[in-house]
């Protein structure tokens, strides 16, 4: 029997049958984005060059696949390449396309000031992760790697980074100090391996207070290049936002710090491999802390492996003077501290296994208890230095992975619910990023053109925009009121090991 359709009914199917067709060809359109007018910036390869990352305005600009050529041509280690280089893997990556919000005047404005001897495949990364969480100024006193003619170029073609080399003018300044009058940091002259960093450490950070005031910065923070800072708490991840809420009358801020604790004995590049972390005391209850010290513990003289008293940042002002490396002080007041609640300094310590010798190599002592008690503060340092001194290469293995490698995952998994333990991301994928968006590549990049100027002029160069300030610091009739001041002050303050059971819990105070 013969169907009679209406017009209407016709219209409807013929409606019924084009509107899918009609979808799907949308959809290929959206999804294709070849050379059309759609500007979605995740759709964006990072290659594109719609904006500069956020410090690097000075840098030519020049294609991911470029970058990464020049990377793998000119980088002096396989190692770096791998690091620093473009990888496949998956991560959160910089669209250089997006608008940050950057202000150009950001406030407040912090100064990072480290001493280092570490290559550009810890620097960089090191780096470019604090200008992201808005440091605007790096004080780099440089030796060893650091110092070489192919990475302290690169590092002085970076916007907001000054370098210092440890030439003869520098110690000179140095050794008229007024630190040496004083009896703060009496107790670590003249001592070898770590106690002459501890004291090197702060003559750069007294000279460091001088070059970030002259620049207008607002805060000062020491940092080794093996930490990063992990603003938690803030209202945005970012140091400046965490700086800029704290009170006005507060004149330091203390990160308590947590220690990485790997999971495996291989690791390359710790900043992009490394997300567990042990929680610092100040930030578990009392009775976690102690009723699971010995679990966390795994057998090492401490809580942590190294230190346990964390970092600070302090606000610039007059008569402001280093406490040892962890910490600031005033010549004229006790400064007001506070100690944050969320936030903290990661540490990544002895998480690769050439961190063995390369401390090692660095002290002349002997592999002997008298005289690792004379060369380092800390007890595992000690035990690490005599191991990687006198054991062979399977034995320190061994060793290694029984006292720095978490590999009981069932003890891993308990501490973790204890909160003992804690999973830190965000600088892994702001780091895998910057790396993915060929910012590191595009530094070295750069870096390369002041390389010919930088080895004809390596030995003459020195920081001259503070000589006067140094010198009215140790000259001056009012430095020498404030010597009188202040004959009998506080010893600077070490690397501590966090409190044991049973001992004096004066860091709980």
């Amino acid at each position: 029997m013969a169907t009679n359709r209406t017009p209407s009914m016709n219209r409807l199917l013929l409606l019924l049958t084009l509107l899918p067709l009609g979808l799907a060809i949308f959809a290929f359109v959206l999804q294709w984005r070849g050379d059309g007018d759609l500007d979605d910036p995740t759709g964006r390869w990072p290659g594109h060059h719609s904006a500069a990352f956020p410090g690097m305005e000075n840098s030519s600009p020049s294609s991911e696949s470029a970058s990464s050529s020049s990377l793998s041509t000119r980088s002096h280690s396989a190692d770096c390449v791998e690091i620093l280089g473009s990888s496949s893997k998956p991560s959160f990556p910089h669209y250089k396309g997006w608008k940050f919000g950057f202000e150009s005047d950001p406030k407040p404005k912090i100064c990072i000031q480290t001493s280092t001897s570490a290559g550009l495949e810890q620097i960089l990364p090191w780096l470019f992760y604090h200008k992201v969480m808005g440091v605007a100024q790096f004080l780099l006193f440089v030796e060893g790697k650091a110092a070489k003619p192919h990475v302290s170029a690169i590092l002085e073609s970076i916007p907001g980074v000054k370098v210092i080399y440890r030439t003869r003018d520098l110690e000179e300044k140095q050794a008229r100090s007024r630190i040496w009058n004083e009896t703060w940091l009496a107790g670590f002259f003249y001592k070898p391996c770590n106690y002459e960093l501890f004291v090197k450490q702060s003559l750069n950070m007294e000279m460091a207070i001088v070059m970030a005031r002259e620049a207008g910065m607002e805060w000062i923070i020491h940092l080794d290049t093996d930490e990063l800072l992990h603003p938690a708490g803030a209202a945005e991840y970012s140091l400046r936002r965490l700086l800029a809420d704290t009170p006005s009358d507060v004149d330091l801020v203390v990160f308590p710090n947590y220690e990485s604790s790997i999971e495996k004995d291989d690791i390359k590049d710790p900043f992009s491999e490394v997300s567990m972390f042990k929680k610092n005391y100040d930030h578990l209850p009392k009775e976690t802390y102690f009723g699971m010290y010995k679990e966390a513990t795994r057998g090492n003289p401490n809580y942590f492996l190294t230190y346990g008293n964390g970092k600070s940042a302090a606000r610039i002002q007059d008569n402001l003077r280093p406490n040892g490396a962890h910490r600031w002080h005033n010549y004229m007041k006790t400064p007001k501290e506070i100690k944050l609640e969320e936030a903290a300094v990661l540490h990544f310590t002895y998480t690769k296994f050439s961190d063995l010798t390369s401390r090692r190599d660095r002290c002349g002592c002997k592999p002997t208890k008298d005289d690792v008690q004379r060369c380092f503060m800390l007890e595992f340092d000690r035990a690490a230095f005599i191991i990687a001194s006198t054991a062979t290469e399977e034995e320190m293995k061994n060793w290694y992975n029984e006292h720095v490698v978490w590999n009981d995952k069932q003890l891993n998994l308990k501490l973790l619910r204890k909160g003992i333990l804690t999973h830190i991301y965000a600088p892994m994928s702001i780091i895998q990023g910057l790396r993915e968006s060929g910012v590191f590549a595009s530094a070295i990049e750069a870096g390369q053109t002041r390389l010919k100027q930088r080895l004809a002029s390596a030995e003459n160069k020195t920081e001259n925009s503070i000589s006067k300030s140094i010198g009215s610091l140790s000259h001056s009739s009012t430095a020498r009121k404030i010597m009188e001041v202040n004959v009998l002050m506080d010893s600077a303050i070490p690397p501590l090991s966090p409190p044991r059971p049973g001992l004096d819990h004066t860091y709980w105070l």
